[in-house]
């Protein structure tokens, strides 16, 4: 048995209105697509599908699901004073791709969707980055002995 399930477009705000299984195993929303995850169209099979990792939706226009299901009501978070996220006046929707994410497992334990950070080293020198330290005792001083 499958029920209506509802997404918010994180760009505009437009809902869009997806059948889907008893069970959800949602991530995220994103307007980009999570690096290694497959996505296909809501009109493809995902539920069961070995290669969708989600589906891709574009603002409006995707066919499958329903946009707007409550005809335009929207809450206030949707628009606001960011020209880039206002619904177009002519057509529900914005017209951008965005991507509906599940969980994915891997050997039994979830895949997190962040890459990993690579160490960054910043013009490699090989000079020492700082001033150089006391000699400490018994070690031969390179300089007269400071400012005395």
């Amino acid at each position: 048995m499958s029920y209506p399930v509802t997404y918010y477009c994180p760009r505009c705000g437009t809902l869009v209105e997806l059948d889907r299984d008893g069970y959800l195993a949602d991530k995220s929303v994103t307007p980009y697509p999570l690096e290694g995850w497959g996505y296909v169209a809501p009109t493809e099979p995902f539920e069961d599908a070995a290669d969708a990792d989600g589906v891709r939706f574009v603002c409006g226009e995707s066919d499958g699901v329903v946009w707007d299901p409550h005809d335009g009501v929207r809450g206030t978070d949707a628009g606001g004073d960011e020209p880039d996220r206002e619904p177009r006046e002519d057509a529900v929707g914005c017209g951008e791709p965005f991507y509906l994410s599940f969980v994915r497992y891997e050997e039994g334990r979830e895949v997190d969707p962040r890459a990993e950070t690579e160490l960054v080293e910043i013009d490699p020198d090989p000079r020492p980055s700082g001033p150089r330290g006391p000699g400490g005792p018994g070690r031969a001083r390179d300089s007269d002995g400071g400012f005395w």
